[in-house]
C-alpha cells in the first residue's frame, strides 16, 4: 500500500477496501476514520464516506472517499457494478438472503440447465424490481427493515433497474453461481427472489461479492484491518 500524507488524505483519496463478511459498510468506514485520526493525525471532523452500501452478508469492493473527494461520491455511486454470488434454488426467506430463516420451500424437479439459461434472458436489460422488505429504503420516514422487524406489512413500489450482463458460472443444484453487471440501485437479493419465481420455484441469495464499481476492481482493494496495520504514525 502506498504511504500517503495527512495532506493527501485531506485533499482527497479514493480508497479501495475489500469489506469483510458480517461488517456493515458504516463499520468499515468508521474503522478507517479512526485509524486515520489516530495514526495519521487527521482532524476528528475530516470528511470520509463510502460510495455505495454493501450489506453485512456481502463482501467485496467498497469505495471510500476522503477529504475533497467526498464530493465525488454521487458520481461514483452512479457507475455500473459487478457482483458474483450464489442463489439457493427451491427455498425463499423473508429477507431474500441468509439474514432470515427459510419460510417456504418449492419444487425443483422441473429445473434443468436449459430452463436456467432461458430464464436468465428475462432479466437482461431494463427490468422492474421491487426492493426487499429488509432494506434501508424509507417508507413514510421509516426504514423498510424496521417495518419488517415489527411484523408490519407495507406496500413497496417497483423501480426501474438495468441488468447489463447476467452470466451463470456454475450449476450444482440447489446452488447456482452467477456474475451480474448492473446499474445503481439494483438489489441482487431481489434478483435472486425473482429468478426463482420466474422458474416456478423459489430462490434466495446465499453468497454475494462486489467485484467492480466502474473501472475499480476488488483485485486492487485492501482489507480494512490490513489497511490499519500498514498505516505508519
Amino acid at each position: 500500500m502506498e504511504e500517503l500524507t495527512t495532506d493527501q488524505y485531506l485533499e482527497g483519496q479514493i480508497l479501495l477496501i475489500d469489506k469483510p463478511l458480517t461488517w456493515s459498510s458504516f463499520q468499515a468506514v468508521n474503522k478507517l476514520k479512526y485509524a486515520l485520526i489516530n495514526k495519521k493525525g487527521l482532524p476528528k471532523k475530516f470528511k470520509i464516506g463510502h460510495a455505495g452500501t454493501l450489506d453485512p452478508l456481502a463482501t467485496g469492493l467498497l469505495l471510500v472517499c476522503t477529504g475533497k473527494f467526498t464530493k465525488r461520491i454521487s458520481e461514483l455511486q452512479g457507475q455500473a457494478k459487478e457482483y458474483t454470488g450464489t442463489f439457493f434454488i427451491g427455498a425463499t426467506t423473508p429477507s431474500y438472503d441468509l439474514e432470515t430463516e427459510v419460510d417456504k420451500t418449492y419444487p425443483t424437479e422441473h429445473i434443468d440447465e436449459a430452463l436456467i439459461h432461458e430464464t436468465v434472458k428475462q432479466f437482461l436489460g431494463e427490468i422492474d424490481q421491487k426492493p426487499p422488505i429488509f432494506s434501508a429504503i424509507k417508507k413514510d420516514g421509516v426504514r423498510l427493515y424496521e417495518h419488517a422487524r415489527a411484523g408490519e406489512t407495507v406496500e413497496i413500489a417497483t423501480r426501474k433497474t438495468t441488468i447489463h450482463e447476467f452470466e451463470i458460472t456454475r450449476i450444482a443444484l440447489p446452488e447456482i453461481d452467477f456474475r451480474v453487471v448492473c446499474s445503481k440501485g439494483t438489489y441482487i437479493r431481489s434478483l435472486a427472489f425473482d429468478f426463482g419465481r420466474a422458474m416456478q420455484s423459489g430462490s434466495h441469495l446465499t453468497a454475494l461479492r462486489r467485484t467492480k464499481i466502474g473501472d475499480f476492481n476488488v483485485a486492487n482493494a485492501i482489507d480494512v484491518t490490513l489497511f490499519e496495520e500498514q498505516l505508519s504514525k
